[in-house]
């Protein structure tokens, strides 16, 4: 019996500067699976070639006219965004690339093996998003919408992308939340408001004016007096929790 190839990756290619458009799609046409079906040069015709047409992933250039790459994304309903691969000659986006949820970001002048690892990351999304729905049925729950999936967190000169599955709680710490994860503790500059407007409430809850945790990490919780609980987490961190969200802390933890 043979198997059937995944359906080509629909691509839509839009800089403003010919030759880069030229170049990316140059490069992509030597891939195999990858299949442009649309070049734009401004912001206004990717939003109409994107409502149109069903791409898989989009290599969207920031800067443009009339409309930059930000813009585009919020201009599309959400069911009608694809894969987003920000393609650009300015770093300073990074951080606001990675909250819209960007598969990846391209600085130019990128390789071509740079370019691969991107479209490697876009085919591992396409096939964890293909499992998704199946994975879903399987546990009896729906997918939740609306929240990232990795938060671009400064390590040193680089941007880490760090799956939020793997934060175990978020701390205050002045003008910056510290990310526990893995036995490390990352800063980034954000406010404990901000950062759990950004956490799915069904996986994180909030335990203190400055602490946040993942329910999955917590290993057991004791109760105290004056309403608060002692939790204490499968890295062995303890959290005092703040009197005044015991009922939140009781509906999070399914204590009745």
């Amino acid at each position: 019996m043979s198997l059937l190839a995944p359906a080509p990756l629909r691509a839509v290619v839009v800089d403003d500067e010919a030759m880069s458009r030229a170049r990316l799609c140059r490069l992509l046409g030597l891939e195999a699976d990858v299949e442009v079906i649309a070049e734009c040069a401004d912001g206004d015709s990717a939003v109409a070639a994107l409502r149109r047409l069903p791409a898989d992933v989009v290599f969207l250039d920031i800067r443009l006219p009339d409309l930059n790459g930000f813009g585009v994304l919020q201009a599309l309903p959400v069911a009608r965004r694809p894969q987003v691969v920000f393609v650009t000659a300015h770093a300073e986006h990074a951080l606001r690339a990675f909250d819209a949820d960007a598969v990846d970001y391209l600085l130019k002048p990128y390789s071509a093996e740079r370019l691969g690892a991107a479209l490697a990351r876009v085919r591992r999304a396409r096939a964890a998003l293909a499992e998704r729905p199946l994975r879903a049925v399987a546990s009896g729950e729906g997918v939740r919408e609306g929240y990232p999936q990795r938060l671009a967190v400064p390590v040193g000169a680089r941007l880490r992308l760090l799956p939020v599955e793997e934060v175990e709680c978020v701390i205050a710490q002045s003008n910056y939340v510290e990310l526990h994860a893995g036995g490390q503790a990352y800063l980034l500059r954000e406010t404990l408001n901000g950062i759990e407007a950004r956490l799915d409430p069904r996986r994180f809850v909030r335990i203190h004016r400055s602490r946040i945790v993942h329910l999955q990490a917590v290993r057991d919780i004791e109760q105290l007096d004056g309403g608060r609980y002692l939790l204490r987490l499968v890295n062995g961190q303890r959290l005092g929790s703040g009197a005044s969200y015991r009922e939140r802390i009781r509906e999070a933890m399914g204590l009745g």
